[in-house]
C-alpha cells in the first residue's frame, strides 16, 4: 500500500456522490490486497458498507440515493475511513464499531472477535429438527465474546433463559454493552468462567459454542486483518483443540436428556476426527455457506465419555 498515494485536494474535487466514493473505495481496496473475512466478501461490498455507515445510512439503502452529493465534512470522513481500511488493514467492523449477526446489530471493538459464524443460520432456524423450539427453556453459550450468539438466541427463543460465558473480562465488558443495547438484562445472564468452571448447577437444552479453535500453524499464517483480533479468541494450542476437548468431556452433565451440543471448530475438524475416530460427529451443512460445525446429543456424549460415579 505504501506506493499508493492520493492527493486529498484532488479527491475532494473528483469525488462527489455516494457512488463515486463506493467506486473509489473498491478500487483502492483491490490495489491494497485486502482480505475479506469479517462479514463482506468483495471490495465493492466492503466499500459500500463503510460509505453507508459513515453517512449514517442503513446497509440496505436504495441505490436511488447513491447519486446524492455528499458534503465537505462527509467527504473528509469518507476519505479518512476508506484510506485507513486500506493502509492499516483493520477489519471494517472495528472501524465502525458495529457488526451484524443473524440480522441484528452489535457493538464491536478490538476486545472481541468480529461475529461471522454460520451458527447464525442454525439460530434463525430454531435449531430444527434437532430440538422442539417450544420445549427449549435453557441455552448455554460458551465463549460468548460479544454475546452475539447468546443475544440472537434470546430473540429466536424469547421464552428461554440464556447463560453467556467467557473467561475474558474484556470480552464480557463488550457483551454487557450488547445486552444493554438489546435490553435483554432479564433474559441473558453473563458469567465469567473458564468453560464450565463457574456454571450454575442446571441442565441446558442447547449448549452452543464458537470457541477459539485456530491451531498454531494457521494462526501464524493468518492475513493481517485477523491479527487485529484478540489472540485469546483465536488461539487454541498446537492442534486447535485446547478448549474443544474439555467441552466434549464435560458437556453431557450439563445437558438435559434430549439436549444437544453444537460447537464450531473450523479447520480443526480434521484434527478432531483424528483424535476421536469413533465419536459420531454430525457435521452440519449450511445454505449460506460455512463448515466445521458439529452436533452431538447428550446420549452420544455420555456413551463415549462415561465417567463412573
Amino acid at each position: 500500500m505504501s506506493n499508493i498515494e492520493y492527493s486529498r485536494e484532488s479527491l475532494f474535487e473528483s469525488l462527489n456522490t455516494i457512488t463515486d466514493f463506493v467506486r473509489w473505495g473498491a478500487s483502492l481496496f483491490k490495489q491494497s490486497d485486502l482480505f475479506y473475512g469479517h462479514g463482506n466478501t468483495t471490495a465493492i461490498d466492503e466499500a459500500a458498507y463503510l460509505v453507508l455507515h459513515t453517512l449514517h445510512l442503513e446497509p440496505d439503502t436504495h441505490s436511488l440515493y447513491f447519486s446524492s452529493h455528499v458534503t465537505v465534512d462527509e467527504k473528509k470522513a469518507l476519505i479518512d475511513i476508506l484510506l485507513r481500511r486500506a493502509k492499516e488493514k483493520i477489519p471494517a467492523a472495528y472501524l465502525t464499531q458495529e457488526s451484524w449477526f443473524a440480522g441484528l446489530s452489535f457493538y464491536i471493538d478490538e476486545r472481541v472477535l468480529v461475529p461471522r459464524s454460520p451458527i447464525a443460520e442454525l439460530i434463525q432456524k430454531h435449531y430444527e429438527p434437532w430440538v422442539d423450539p417450544e420445549q427449549v427453556e435453557n441455552i448455554l453459550d460458551l465463549c460468548t465474546g460479544s454475546a452475539c450468539i447468546a443475544i440472537a438466541n434470546a430473540y429466536y427463543f424469547p421464552h428461554a433463559s440464556i447463560d453467556a460465558v467467557d473467561i475474558s473480562k474484556d470480552a464480557l465488558a463488550v457483551a454487557r454493552k450488547n445486552v444493554e443495547r438489546h435490553q435483554l438484562h432479564d433474559q441473558v445472564t453473563l458469567i465469567e468462567s473458564d468453560l464450565f468452571k463457574n456454571i450454575p448447577e442446571k441442565q441446558y437444552d442447547i449448549i452452543v459454542s464458537n470457541p477459539p479453535y485456530v491451531d498454531a500453524d494457521d494462526l501464524a499464517n493468518m492475513p493481517k486483518e485477523f491479527h487485529s483480533e484478540p489472540e485469546i479468541g483465536l488461539a487454541a494450542g498446537q492442534d486447535g483443540l485446547e478448549l474443544v476437548i474439555p467441552m466434549l468431556e464435560q458437556a453431557a452433565q450439563y445437558l438435559t436428556t434430549t439436549g444437544i451440543l453444537i460447537v464450531e471448530v473450523g479447520n480443526s475438524d480434521y484434527a478432531l476426527q483424528q483424535r476421536y475416530p469413533d465419536l459420531p460427529f454430525y457435521w452440519l451443512e449450511f445454505e449460506q455457506g460455512g463448515q466445521g460445525i458439529f452436533l452431538l446429543t447428550k446420549e452420544q456424549l455420555e456413551s463415549y465419555f462415561y465417567v463412573p460415579k
